[in-house]
């Protein structure tokens, strides 16, 4: 539903995108919560935690190719909305 402002129309339906943001964990520098595509788990990474030297440092080593999808640009979201959010994007929730 688009609302009419003088000659212009703006939106107050909520925009969704295609697809969601794919990032690896040594490019991973945005706040938010994330889904580790192959596995399913959710990660969640406030800003805080993307300091560089900053404390926690959050490291995973593996010999496969790990890919993490962003669910929410804010890492405190529900669990349930991370849950939809991935299972739209055809990703299985293990969470």
């Amino acid at each position: 539903m688009a609302e009419k402002q003088g000659n212009t129309s703006v939106s107050v339906e909520p925009q969704r995108r295609l697809s969601l943001p794919l990032t690896t964990w040594e490019e991973l520098n945005e706040a938010g919560a994330y889904v580790e595509v192959g596995s399913g788990d959710l990660y969640r990474f406030p800003a805080e935690a993307l300091i560089a030297g900053a404390s926690p440092i959050i490291r995973k080593q593996s010999s496969g190719a790990s890919r993490l999808v962003q669910v929410s640009a804010n890492p405190f979201c529900t669990t349930l909305h991370a849950r939809m959010v991935a299972a739209e994007h055809n990703i299985e929730p293990n969470f």
